[in-house]
């Protein structure tokens, strides 16, 4: 669509560009001839008078019919210079255009060789069942012979590239890296889960320890409170130094 609006466009334009060129070349002959035979006498100058300040050039209208004449004629001679730029600006964009479409059509054939269309090996029989294939080719009916020519050789040197990297070998790898990248998604998600595993392990020795240190500070409370409360009764404690003392018997 946007290719189709340029084309609309330059040739508005080329339009606009002849038709000022016209205007140019009838103005200037248009006042030169009339110069030409005011001054031979065949045709009233132009009768314009100007002033300026308080002078009044009562010739104006000739000095400017003239001016006028000179200047078209002078504007004529570049335009030689001008359609020379024109032809060239054509030609540069004939030639993108050529170029945009002989790669549209390699890009088709070249697509069309991935997917294993053509059989032929021989270079000739390869390009001309490739310009076959490519005259058949919906998108590609207006463009001329000599272009799909050179899309089709051009897809013919490429033939190696078209089978190394053919559709069946493209998704071969592809299917291949996908399976590749589930063994890395399960691989993680195990991964994770050891992770988990081995943080819940920790948390849960943490604890563990923990509770263990707390029952060791109670049996350590324990033994103290044993300690000071035994000799108030009459017992040695078992961890202080035991001393025998003999009880006498009592006489009936």
């Amino acid at each position: 669509m946007q290719r189709h609006t340029n084309s609309v466009f330059f040739q508005f334009q080329r339009a606009l560009q002849a038709l000022s060129l016209f205007l140019i070349v009838m103005m200037a002959a248009g006042l030169v001839a009339s110069c030409l035979l005011a001054t031979l006498g065949l045709a009233p100058w132009l009768y314009l008078p100007l002033r300026f300040g308080e002078t009044v050039y009562p010739q104006g209208g000739m000095w400017l019919q003239c001016g006028a004449a000179a200047l078209f004629l002078a504007l004529c001679f570049y335009i030689p210079a001008n359609r020379r730029m024109v032809q060239l600006e054509r030609s540069h964009r004939d030639f993108s255009m050529t170029m945009d479409d002989v790669a549209r059509a390699y890009a088709i054939s070249h697509d069309a060789d991935r997917r294993g269309a053509f059989m032929l090996r021989s270079e000739f029989d390869a390009v001309r069942e490739r310009i076959t294939y490519l005259r058949q080719h919906p998108e590609l009916e207006s463009l001329e012979p000599e272009i799909l020519q050179v899309a089709a050789q051009m897809s013919q040197q490429s033939r190696d590239i078209a089978e190394i990297y053919s559709d069946e070998k493209v998704d071969r790898a592809k299917t291949f890296l996908r399976q590749r990248q589930q063994e890395v998604e399960r691989f993680q998600e195990q991964i994770d889960i050891a992770t988990r595993s081995v943080k819940e392990i920790k948390r849960w020795l943490h604890e563990v320890e923990l509770e263990e240190h707390v029952v060791q500070v109670q049996l350590d409370r324990l033994s103290k409170d044993l300690t000071d409360v035994l000799p108030q009764i009459g017992f040695q404690s078992p961890l202080g130094r035991r001393n025998v003392v003999a009880m006498s018997k009592s006489k009936h």
